[in-house]
């Protein structure tokens, strides 16, 4: 992931995982975005915000559903942390992510980062999943 990071790093990026909701976190005890994200901005020296973002609904697993279900089930519900607001203004964001699917997760998380003023946001995922959902 950091090899692959190099073309969309810039300067100044702030990096932050996907978030579970609390009760997901809760049962599965980690956050393997969080665990990845941790890794590679220690790597590329990059400041880190495990909380960036928080999940206010606990959304449905979306496995088994399809592309339009995915982003329906996602419509408003992540947002950024009020208490990091001021921290996300003006800056690039690298948002780090396990799998992508569908892409709903991913740019729900994007659409947050840029309402509450991130200037550019960058995705970076372990995986894809390579069957169309």
């Amino acid at each position: 992931m950091v090899k692959r990071a190099h073309g969309i790093v810039k300067p100044g990026m702030l990096v932050a995982p996907v978030p579970l909701h609390w009760s997901r976190l809760l049962k599965k005890r980690f956050n393997q975005s969080a665990e990845l994200g941790k890794h590679v901005s220690h790597e590329l020296d990059l400041e880190w915000c495990p909380d960036l973002f928080v999940r206010k609904r606990r959304t449905p697993m979306l496995e088994g559903k399809g592309r339009d279900e995915r982003f329906a089930t996602l419509e408003n519900a992540l947002f950024v942390r009020q208490r990091h607001r001021r921290r996300i203004e003006g800056r690039s964001v690298l948002i780090i992510d396990d799998v992508l699917t569908t892409g709903a997760t991913l740019g729900a998380t994007t659409e947050a980062a840029r309402l509450a003023g991130a200037v550019e946001v960058s995705v970076l995922v372990l995986a894809r999943v390579g069957k169309e959902v």
